[in-house]
């Protein structure tokens, strides 16, 4: 991808697009490759990073969401478990199966998560991964070495999906690009233009410069996650808000405190959350809360109240339990929960996971809710209900059986950046080159995922991958100052959790 050159169809005027994305996490990105693969002209605009907001924090499942089951939501599992199947196909090197325990301490624990499990797997259908079966006691902990052997009966193995949320965006965005859309980081919606009350474009300003555009469109999509009813309220300042955000947390820790490739869900807690103990590149993942309401943020700041709660739980169920000092990272993201009018205060754990769609008067199309997984299904319903809006003439959708172009860091153990991190210096260049990183929190927090897993380990290396950074943009050695100065800040969200 080559962030000038989409740049520069942006500047020119005699370029006319179709369809204009506001958002460049998860939901936006799949509708530009929705968009684009049908071909229309269509252009993307992020202000931060792709996938810099939520869509890089999630649990790092493709999952169905077996808790929705207990909410009674078949439809959205049922769909949630298509499309994990069509990820698994379409994305096979950064989607990967992952099997799970779900462990029981009671007698009936087995034959009854073993029923919800056997009809997750049904609704799954041709697109299942595996079937759901029991484990003894012992075949369980030899499956997760650390978990507590004490009152154990047995447990509830299935499958799911596993994927890297970041790279799996860059994959979006290249397959955008790849189809011809104009896809731009760092680049933010001061206003929305408007004609005779309707919608034509917006103003936009690009952050890491000082030009701005005024770029025109028949259908502008605003696909902004938690920050949607900023957008609505620059369409409508008496717009009333409709997203409901929650944060959830998660810790990283070393791989000991899992033992084994085998995931744990913990379907029981203190509040009814389910909560996860994932492998994740080399570490275990453990996450995540459900708090709110929240402030929508950018960069939301883990609470010491939600580090408790996960190292409580996780010492409950493993023999040698976590503590505070054991943390090699911690990372916060909001869910961009629909609200109906129904739901006061913070329940934010009833809102359903479900996406809602919504055209205003001025033809300003806003797409909320959902989630990573159903993301091209979301897209696909935005660009159909974009065709009506534009009254372009219907095309198919494609994106169903389309791969998406895939590149994976590489994880080599010659020319590592640092002994505990797994990327190569290719991987830094790579990243900027060809994948429109413009900061060094781009390099380390998503297009490697260094501060994921090593938040004091990144802080080390940051000078030296900023400096290789600075002579692959042509930036100043004022710009390797001022970039080591922003990531600390952001990196200080975390340090009250991170020994030094």
């Amino acid at each position: 991808m080559n962030r000038a050159e989409s740049i520069a169809r942006l500047a020119d005027k005699s370029e006319e697009w179709d369809i204009l994305i506001v958002g460049g996490g998860a939901t936006g990105l799949g509708i530009a490759v929705d968009a684009a693969s049908r071909g229309y002209r269509t252009a993307l605009l992020e202000k931060a990073d792709f996938a810099e907001s939520t869509s890089s924090k999630s649990t790092k499942l493709i999952h169905g969401g077996v808790r929705y089951l207990r909410g009674g939501e078949v439809g959205l599992v049922r769909e949630s478990l298509r499309e994990r199947g069509r990820l698994l196909r379409n994305a096979p090197a950064l989607v990967k199966p992952l099997s799970f325990v779900v462990p029981a301490y009671r007698w009936y624990e087995q034959f009854f998560y073993g029923s919800g499990l056997t009809l997750y797997d049904l609704l799954a259908g041709d697109l299942g991964i595996g079937s759901t079966g029991h484990l003894s006691d012992l075949e369980t902990i030899g499956k997760v070495q650390n978990l507590r052997g004490k009152g154990l009966y047995g447990s509830t193995f299935y499958w799911d999906g596993q994927f890297d949320d970041a790279r799996l965006a860059i994959a979006m965005a290249r397959t955008a690009y790849e189809h011809g859309a104009a896809v731009v980081n760092h680049m933010g919606v001061e206003r929305l233009l408007k004609e005779k009350g309707r919608v034509v474009g917006v103003a936009a300003k690009n952050q890491v410069g000082e030009d701005e555009f005024e770029i025109r469109a028949k259908v502008v999509i605003n696909a902004t996650g938690v920050f949607s009813d900023s957008i609505r309220k620059m369409d409508d300042p008496e717009a009333e808000e409709r997203i409901a955000p929650s944060q959830g947390i998660h810790i990283v820790l070393d791989q000991s405190f899992l033992g084994g490739e085998t995931a744990v869900m913990i379907p029981s807690t203190d509040d009814g959350r389910v909560l996860f103990a994932i492998p994740w590149k080399g570490r275990v993942l453990l996450g995540t809360t459900d708090t709110g309401p929240v402030p929508v943020e950018l960069h939301p700041k883990p609470e010491s109240e939600e580090v408790a709660y996960l190292l409580e739980h996780a010492g409950r169920y493993f023999e040698k339990a976590p503590g505070v000092g054991d943390i090699k990272a911690v990372f916060a993201g909001l869910r961009p929960l629909v609200k109906p009018a129904s739901v006061a205060g913070g329940d934010t754990a009833s809102i359903s996971r479900s996406h809602s769609l919504t055209v205003g008067e001025s033809n300003l199309v806003t797409i909320a809710g959902g989630k990573w997984t159903t993301y091209r299904e979301m897209a696909e319903d935005t660009v159909t209900l974009a065709e009506r809006v534009g009254d372009f003439e219907s095309r198919a959708c494609i994106t169903a059986d389309l791969p998406l172009l895939c590149e994976e860091p590489s994880e080599a153990k010659a020319e590592t950046i640092s002994p505990s991190l797994p990327y190569r210096w290719d991987d830094i260049d790579r990243a900027v080159e060809q994948e429109m990183a413009q900061t060094l929190d781009d390099v380390l927090s998503r297009r490697t995922r260094c501060t994921f897993l090593e938040t004091k380990e990144s802080k080390e290396i940051a000078p030296e991958v900023a400096r290789r950074m600075a002579g692959l943009l042509g930036k100043s050695d004022e710009w390797v100052s001022e970039e080591l100065t922003r990531f600390s800040e952001l990196r200080s969200l975390e340090t009250p959790y991170i020994p030094e």
